[in-house]
């Protein structure tokens, strides 16, 4: 069995990749929230914009959608992005999900990687590349107290990939992500720097060459104890007690949002802001109304 903690291109020069249609499943993570960019659509830039903006330099005729949605629970993505994927006749996809599912009390690693295990075979039926995302550790974070059901998820997944020739994108071992600059300041979702970080680990994972230098962020400058409880009290009010809420109201955050990106485009292009992908494959930019 191939490993899968990255993909081998041998043949290929360097810098160059096989991919000319890539597609983004997932859930707020993949969205790119906490990555805020006005230009881009849904007003979110994240770690999939910036994979994609990666290949598309390499790769002319490159084309990506993104039919993530914050809050969808892994059954969500199935029933609502899985068909649009296949539609679009990716060759490359990444899925990420499951993560919002473990957050729930009824949340199983073992039944959500089964899920996940017949959709990666579908994916990879049509001649996809398929990455996975494992979930970052977690012990040291507000969820430090789902870390156990991570580490089996994981393994799960390593499973999952291993049986059908997928990637992993490993943020387990991307220990960067322990930096808490690394991290919006809800605490749940990841800041630019760390949608930065995470991108440039899945080009690695891809064995693509690419253009995003690591970063090495300044220490936090050290806090009393009344300033660290001050931070925390605030942070409660702001975000944890509202998604407490909307659990208990079984409402989600994607409630009413839709794919940032559900028709496939060029990442660059005469006309086209940085990143946008704004425009059908294929359309001129002087075309669009």
């Amino acid at each position: 069995m191939s490993d899968t903690s990255a993909i081998e291109t041998p043949s290929m020069t360097a810098g160059s990749h096989p991919w000319t249609r890539y597609v983004a499943m997932g859930d707020s993570f993949t969205e790119g929230i906490g990555d805020p960019e006005p230009s881009s659509p849904g007003g979110y830039r994240g770690w999939a914009d910036r994979v994609a903006e990666e290949l598309g330099r390499i790769q002319p005729d490159f084309a990506y959608a993104n039919l993530a949605v914050r809050g969808r629970l892994l059954q969500q993505i199935v029933d609502q992005q899985l068909a649009p994927c296949l539609a679009l006749k990716p060759d490359l996809v990444t899925l990420s999900a499951g993560g919002n599912d473990l957050l729930r009390r009824g949340g199983d690693p073992d039944v959500l990687a089964a899920k996940l295990d017949s959709v990666v075979q579908i994916l990879t039926m049509g001649g996809a590349t398929v990455v996975l995302f494992n979930g970052p550790d977690t012990g040291t974070s507000v969820l430090g107290r789902i870390r156990s059901k991570v580490a089996i998820y994981n393994e799960n997944l390593r499973t999952v990939a291993a049986r059908h020739d997928a990637v992993i994108a490993d943020m387990w071992s991307l220990r960067q992500l322990g930096d808490p600059q690394m991290w919006d300041e809800d605490r749940l979702h990841f800041s630019p720097l760390g949608h930065h970080t995470i991108a440039a680990m899945v080009l690695d994972s891809l064995n693509v060459e690419h253009t995003l230098q690591p970063l090495q962020p300044k220490p936090f400058p050290p806090r009393s104890w009344r300033e660290a409880r001050s931070g925390d009290l605030v942070w409660a009010r702001q975000y944890f007690v509202p998604w407490v809420l909307r659990r208990l109201r079984n409402q989600s955050s994607g409630d009413g949002i839709t794919a940032k990106r559900p028709t496939p485009g060029p990442v660059f292009g005469p006309g086209v802001p940085l990143g946008s992908g704004e425009g059908p494959l294929g359309q001129a930019a002087g075309s669009r109304n």
